[in-house]
């Protein structure tokens, strides 16, 4: 028997497992039983659930006729915008695939992972900061939108005059997301079977470079569920703020799937940007916001909080990374809301475990699993044997949110799961302990990776950036801390003797052939980096000092 079974501080039980269903059931199901309720705003714009899923099944309808559907992987380059949530459930509708882009990635990092899914549709708008870089990655077929088509009357009017020079020139080859939306409904949509895949969504797992984690659509309804189930407030008052960017995973899930399921309303932001955030609180009456420490951070340290009305918000959940105390006490004592931590990995559909919204709960703790979700630590060394008694251990999950697989890499995903008790254990590379309660708290990381405002940073692919630089010899990135985004990549390096090259050159060279959120903050050259016994470069000496300065 679970620990959970008996003690449990979530609403409901913690083996009452939300029944799977293809996606677009979620908002199918939700404009079937309230048509006429606000779905979704967009800056000043609003569409109801009838409106948005009439635009879905056009949108798959358009698809269809074209010859996307089943066997299709349809990317989404796209920031937080009506586009995304029509196109996300109309290619689920189609029988689609998805890939989410992140709008921060490189032609480079777009390149290699449209190769890896197999992508050969990819869904963006004509803005400058989207259209010309994806527009270098060869073998797509682009449907392409635009932002003033999604914008009340006169701020479209003002964006057409005003912003001419951020829109881009489309190829006439390019399909229009408007056209595809003058398309009849799908008339017989295909039939999905809930295992049948509807998202890769990359991470880099535990060690290495990303990955495609293959999600079912039962693994993305089921999650979907289990976080509604955390809510024990009634559906009538969900208006949801959406800054969070749904490509993370995190958002895709407590943000916009979750949010459709309920029949609640999601007031999105294109970007989290300080004065939109605080003026959408109070004008919408917003009731929850997930976000990252770092935002939370922004908020807090904002001169126009004071003169912000808060009193709205009920629940604001934490994730991406580890939420600090007191953080989490001066906002909730600033705002009158509960900020809860949670946990969750690309891999477990976004959400693993999270603290009670209604009280109680352990601070410092990621909470306890979500119904259906078992939590096991085993030994750091050796996985598979239980962590012995009383001791950390690293943390595993089993649950049915959690991956059928990493796509294309049967190793990796071999390396990633371990059985027990006749079920597949999910390694997060985590280390952690569980308390009497069953509250988990996490206590050390087993992998290297840099968790950037939530993001994830491979400190790999910065150093090899770096040593194909001639005169650098050894490279070594790691985590630095940092106030607002929690970390941020720091590089250290030895040169060869007479190297015509210094550490902001390296740096001016380093920052230019990465995402933003993977830029450096500095790149320190010494006589040597420390190495182990048998002469690997090793970071937990570099890690060490670097957190002594920060304590100083």
């Amino acid at each position: 028997m679970s620990l959970w079974s008996t003690a449990y501080d979530h609403p409901g039980a913690w083996d009452d497992v939300p029944v799977p269903c293809p996606m677009p059931d979620l908002l199918r199901r939700s404009a079937a039983r309230t048509p006429q309720a606000p779905c979704l705003d967009f800056l000043g714009r609003g569409w109801t659930y009838a409106a948005v899923w009439d635009q879905v099944q056009r949108f798959a309808g358009g698809l269809a006729a074209r010859g996307i559907g089943r066997g299709t992987t349809v990317g989404l380059f796209l920031p937080n915008c009506p586009h995304y949530v029509i196109a996300y459930y109309g290619a689920m509708l189609s029988g689609a695939t998805l890939v989410n882009f992140s709008p921060l990635y490189t032609v480079d990092e777009l390149r290699a992972q449209v190769l890896d899914s197999g992508t050969t549709v990819m869904v963006t708008l004509d803005v400058t900061a989207l259209y010309p870089v994806i527009a270098q990655v060869p073998g797509l077929r682009l449907i392409v939108g635009n932002l003033p088509e999604v914008l009340p009357p006169l701020k479209s009017l003002g964006y057409r005059l005003l912003k001419r020079a951020e829109r881009a020139t489309v190829s006439p080859s390019d399909l229009r997301f408007a056209d595809l939306l003058k398309s009849p409904p799908l008339a017989n949509p295909p039939a999905i079977d809930v295992n049948d895949v509807a998202l890769l969504q990359y991470t880099g797992g535990t060690t290495g470079s990303p990955k495609g984690a293959v999600l079912t659509h039962a693994n993305l309804s089921i999650n979907a569920g289990q976080v509604n189930a955390l809510d024990p407030e009634p559906e009538e008052a969900d208006r949801i703020l959406g800054a969070l960017p749904f490509f993370h995973v995190f958002a895709n899930t407590c943000i916009l799937n979750r949010t459709i399921l309920r029949g609640g309303q999601i007031v999105m932001l294109p970007r989290f940007e300080l004065k939109a955030v605080l003026a959408a609180i109070p004008r919408y009456k917003i009731t929850a916001m997930p976000g990252v420490p770092t935002m939370y951070r922004a908020l807090l340290d904002s001169p126009e909080l004071g003169d912000t009305d808060l009193s709205s918000l009920r629940i604001c959940i934490s994730g991406g990374a580890p939420l600090p105390l007191e953080l989490k006490s001066a906002f909730e004592t600033r705002s009158g809301a509960r900020l809860v931590e949670g946990y969750g990995l690309t891999e477990s559909s976004g959400v693993v475990s999270c603290n009670p919204y209604a009280g109680g709960g352990v601070e410092g703790s990621i909470g306890q699993p979500l119904p259906g979700t078992d939590i096991r630590l085993v030994d750091k060394d050796d996985p598979a044997r239980p962590a012995p008694d009383g001791e950390p251990g690293e943390i595993t999950v089993s649950g049915p949110q959690i991956m059928a697989r990493y796509h294309g890499q049967a190793g990796e995903t071999a390396n990633v799961f371990i059985e027990h008790d006749g079920r597949r254990w999910l390694r997060t590379g985590d280390v952690g302990t569980i308390d009497a309660r069953g509250y988990v708290s996490v206590v050390d990381r087993l992998k290297d990776m840099i968790v950037v405002g939530g993001f994830k940073v491979f400190p790999s692919i910065l150093e090899d950036i770096l040593y194909k630089v001639p005169g650098v010899r050894e490279a070594l990135v790691i985590g630095i801390p940092d106030r607002r985004q929690g970390e941020r990549p720091k590089a250290f390096v030895t040169l060869d003797p007479g190297a015509a090259t210094d550490g902001e050159a390296l740096l001016a060279h380093l920052n230019a052939h990465v995402g933003k959120h993977e830029r450096a903050v500095a790149v320190e050259v010494r006589d040597q980096l420390p190495k182990t016994m048998i002469g690997k470069l090793s970071r937990k000496e570099l890690v060490a000092e670097e957190l002594a300065k920060a304590a100083a």
